[in-house]
């Protein structure tokens, strides 16, 4: 396995100063000291007293303090049976014109295998797309719905042999900083790895946090609700699009529910297939309260009653969760 080393500013994170995929460890120092990299992508580094090494320090400024390659490259040592996972970053995207370049832009600061499915956009998503000639683009025709988007983007992180895939989604609603904490999450330094990782907007309070919209947030609430309750899940947050996955995983499922409510249908599956589920606190940003769900399913009725049909069929499918459906559903308060 390879992966993306950085070695960032601290005070300027957006600001790269080297990015390598050699399978690196660890970084030596002139004092012999080493500083292990563990499963991070980002590491931070302080002043020395040796010119030819890492020299990254917020209170030095002046170009001659500023780190080069070939100072990096010296001070690092391969280690082949420690490599860290191979990450894919992949953004479903719907005529998304208006956020797409921007959104990349910032995702490629800490992203360097990046997937698009563009999901037969006709807003000129597709012509902003070609800027991106670093970016894979795989494009749907027509447009075939957000779960078939995210498909898409499972079986190419399987075939291409990834460990980890990232999802993240291009409304400008999830910061692609937050990435690498998402992916080195799904192998946490001690303990086993995690099969699925999962954004929560609900998990912690961040500064600058949005309120959500009130009907939205309810319908979030009352399905997180029944799924914790059905399937003896602790989640807070069922349908945050700003997940990370490990990849083998993947293979113990089969996504067939083409929309919006493919979350759903996910997690039936994954508690049904013994998968190893956390959540990860990410901030709450509503960029958009009016974005459509697409036809019907902007009212709110119809949609509670589509991912009540999605969530029966799911539950009678599986095996675990065969007899957890009943015909009680939480009651809305609005």
């Amino acid at each position: 396995m390879s992966f993306v080393l950085r070695i960032l500013d601290p005070e300027y994170p957006s600001h790269t100063l080297l990015s390598t995929k050699q399978p690196l460890h660890e970084v030596s120092c002139c004092s012999k000291k080493r500083v292990r990299t563990g499963r991070n992508t980002a590491v931070e580094a302080g002043a020395t007293r040796d010119p030819r090494v890492l020299r990254v320090d917020p209170r030095c400024r002046s170009p001659k303090n500023r780190v080069t390659a070939n100072d990096v490259l010296a001070a690092f040592t391969p280690n082949e049976d420690d490599a860290m996972p191979r990450v894919l970053t992949a953004l479903p995207v719907y005529n998304e014109a208006k956020h797409v370049a921007e959104v990349l832009r910032r995702v490629r600061r800490y992203a360097d295998d990046v997937l698009v499915v563009d999901d037969g956009s006709t807003d000129g998503t597709s012509e902003r797309l070609v800027e991106f000639e670093d970016v894979t683009v795989v494009r749907h025709e027509p447009n075939r719905g957000y779960g078939a988007a995210l498909r898409t983007a499972f079986d190419y992180a399987t075939e291409h042999e990834y460990d980890v895939l990232v999802s993240i989604d291009c409304d400008g609603q999830h910061e692609p900083k937050r990435i690498p904490e998402l992916a080195a999450a799904v192998f946490p330094e001690h303990g086993p790895p995690n099969d699925v990782v999962s954004g929560s907007r609900y998990l912690a309070i961040f500064d600058g946090d949005s309120l959500p919209p009130v009907e939205r947030r309810q319908i979030n609430a009352d399905v997180t609700a029944f799924l914790n309750e059905r399937l003896g899940l602790g989640l807070t947050d069922a349908f945050c699009g700003f997940k990370a996955y490990r990849v083998e995983a993947l293979r113990k499922l089969d996504v067939t529910e083409p929309g919006y409510a493919m979350p759903l249908q996910l997690w039936v599956q994954a508690k049904d297939a013994g998968l190893r589920i956390v959540e990860h606190a990410v901030p709450l940003i509503y960029l958009d309260e009016e974005r459509s769900f697409g036809g019907s399913l902007d009212d709110a009725t119809i949609r509670m009653d589509h991912y009540r049909a999605v969530l029966e069929r799911e539950l009678a499918a599986t095996h675990c969760c065969a007899d957890a459906w009943t015909d009680e559903w939480p009651a809305r308060n609005e």
